[in-house]
């Protein structure tokens, strides 16, 4: 007989009611490599029948768990094989037709995103990848739902800085396309070194080819749920602040790894992973910002901010994984700063500077996450602040990127708004230094030889 917990039950329902506690995403992933074609019209075809044949009961399935289990589950999303693996093998030389392929399939089935339109370029180019990164900016402007993402560098291969370079121009181009809306195109554009291929999380998630088929990996959140725990022991050091983090990240991630196996079952697809990120939200009480503040600090983005961070970062991986023996994505804690109510704050106080958010991603479970800079940056700076960000994941072995949003017209300190999970942000300060030197030499930044463990 299972006995059930009624003190367990009362303290999850005041985690979802009370603390912002969810279930961030459902993510299925689907592999396209079955669907290649000489004939670009064929293969978008068997794109689209592949997508909709098996997504077609994620959103209504993840409807039904969250109504069942009384947990939000705030997000359906597909993530699909890189395109460029798979369009590679037609003629066609504008990919956009997929994208719009893409969006088309995910408005169907009722998914908020379908991320893939991707290229893995970080020891060099094929034909597909070159085409596929051209049609990025058109692609992202002309369609909904679609995401997409490039991989430039890793600790085995070293810095594509060509990929580099290009991307800069990418960020800057598709900013231009979406004017109208504030540069949002780029909130759909993650730039990675060392990108993780079963990542549930947007606008960065694709389906690796390492991956089975289909499968279903969950995104948890919870920066709430942390930062109340941690304001009932105001007085403990930082030791009990771990261990308290721990305690709380295993009950999160039990949460997730519970939803994943019901998606799981009830999909009749592999349960992959959970992501145990904490995925923050603009809402109030849901922040990794306030969780650092939590800690001691007078702001997030003050000295001591970088070391706050490790430690939560630590602590959440230690103990999602005592909860579920199938952790993976990314993992850790995010900090996004649109997305962040405490991170916008700061931001808008002139606290949180660009350099810090650097510093700060060497130690977090991403990298430079949806911050908005000048309208007018060149492309070669955005490319140089990319390859320092790069630099550190390579350099570390971890998952770094790159989401920027220079924002058309705007200058420093004024707002952009993009709504919903994409949040607001005050425009930051880039430096006005040229680096364009270094990004025109191209080439490739060889391995760290810590890349070379054989």
């Amino acid at each position: 007989m299972r006995f059930v917990d009624t003190a367990e039950v009362i303290e999850t329902l005041h985690m979802i009611q009370v603390e912002n506690l969810d279930i961030r995403t459902i993510t299925m992933g689907i592999s396209l490599l079955d669907c290649a074609a000489e004939s670009g019209t064929e293969a978008r075809r068997r794109i689209y029948d592949k997508v909709t044949r098996l997504a077609e009961r994620l959103a209504p399935v993840g409807e039904a768990i969250s109504q069942e289990f009384g947990i939000p589950i705030i997000n359906k999303r597909v993530a699909v094989t890189p395109l460029a693996l798979v369009a590679g093998a037609c003629a066609d030389e504008r990919y956009v037709a997929f994208a719009e392929t893409l969006d088309r399939a995910a408005k169907e089935i009722g998914v908020n995103f379908i991320g893939g339109f991707s290229a893995l370029v970080h020891k060099g180019y094929t034909a597909g990848d070159r085409r596929l990164i051209a049609s990025i900016p058109e692609a992202l402007a002309t369609t909904e739902r679609v995401c997409s993402s490039v991989n430039v560098a890793t600790t085995r291969a070293g810095i594509n800085m060509d990929a580099v370079r290009e991307m800069g121009e990418v960020i800057a181009q598709t900013a231009a396309l979406t004017a109208d809306r504030d540069g949002v195109g780029c909130a759909k554009l993650v730039v990675f070194a060392n990108a993780a291929e079963d990542n549930p999380f947007m606008a960065g998630a694709f389906h690796g080819v390492g991956e089975p088929e289909c499968c279903i990996n969950v995104g948890v959140s919870g920066p709430g749920v942390v930062k109340r725990a941690l304001e009932k022991v105001p007085e403990a050091d930082l030791g009990v602040v771990a261990e308290t983090i721990k305690r709380t990240a295993f009950k999160i991630t039990r949460m997730g790894q519970l939803v994943a196996q019901e998606a799981s079952r009830r999909l009749g697809v592999p349960f992959g992973i959970v992501d145990l990120s904490l995925a923050p939200t603009a809402a109030v009480g849901d922040s990794v910002a306030h969780i650092l503040e939590e800690m001691g600090l007078e702001r997030c983005g003050g000295p001591g901010s970088t070391a706050a961070l490790a430690l939560l970062n630590d602590a959440v991986k230690k103990g999602g994984l005592m909860a579920t023996s199938y952790a993976g994505g990314l993992s850790g804690a995010f900090i996004p700063v649109s997305e962040d109510a405490g991170m916008i704050e700061a931001a808008s106080a002139g606290v949180l500077s660009l350099e810090k958010l650097e510093a700060m991603t060497a130690v977090c479970s991403v990298g430079l996450d949806m911050i908005a800079i000048p309208g007018d940056t060149p492309p070669e700076t955005i490319a140089a602040i990319i390859a320092d960000e790069a630099a550190i994941g390579v350099t570390n072995h971890k998952t770094t990127a790159v989401r920027l949003i220079p924002a058309p017209g705007k200058a420093v300190g004024e707002m952009v708004e993009f709504g919903g999970l994409l949040g607001r942000a005050p425009v930051i300060a880039v430096s006005g230094l040229s680096s364009a030197g270094l990004i025109r030499r191209g080439g490739r930044i060889p391995a760290p030889t810590q890349g070379l463990r054989n």
